[in-house]
């Protein structure tokens, strides 16, 4: 199983950037390749549609609002890959100080688990650092 992950600090409160980022079916709104988010089977799943018109749809796995929390799988989408699950998270590191992890693993197919984590690594690190962009 292969695995990719990024992290980044943004200099604001968690709750600030967990209100932002920490709606299932918020992306749109600080991830600039993700154009729309319809909800489906009352908010279980999104289906997302890419800046350039590719089709992914995610379940939502699990939901800490406390925590700030949740992880979701792919059901279908343009990747190469099986048995995706992520898990975006946002801890405190003081007051006015986040820290956001977007992490996942997965089982590349027709590609090594290098090119795949890779490929997640690239998109993670954007999103990323479109987040803090907004703050």
């Amino acid at each position: 199983m292969a695995t990719a992950s990024a992290s980044i600090s943004i200099p604001v409160s968690a709750d600030k950037v967990w209100q932002l980022a920490g709606g299932f079916m918020s992306l749109p709104d600080w991830l600039p390749f993700i154009a729309k988010s319809v909800p489906d089977e009352g908010g279980r799943i999104r289906h997302l549609t890419t800046a350039d018109g590719a089709q992914i749809s995610e379940r939502l796995e699990s939901f800490d609002n406390r925590g700030r929390t949740y992880s979701y799988s792919i059901i279908q989408g343009p990747f190469a890959v099986s048995n995706y699950l992520a898990t975006l998270k946002v801890t405190a590191e003081g007051e006015q100080a986040a820290r956001v992890e977007w992490s996942s693993s997965f089982t590349p197919e027709g590609m090594s688990d290098e090119e795949a984590e890779a490929v997640f690594r690239e998109v993670y690190e954007g999103g990323l650092a479109a987040l803090k962009a907004n703050f």
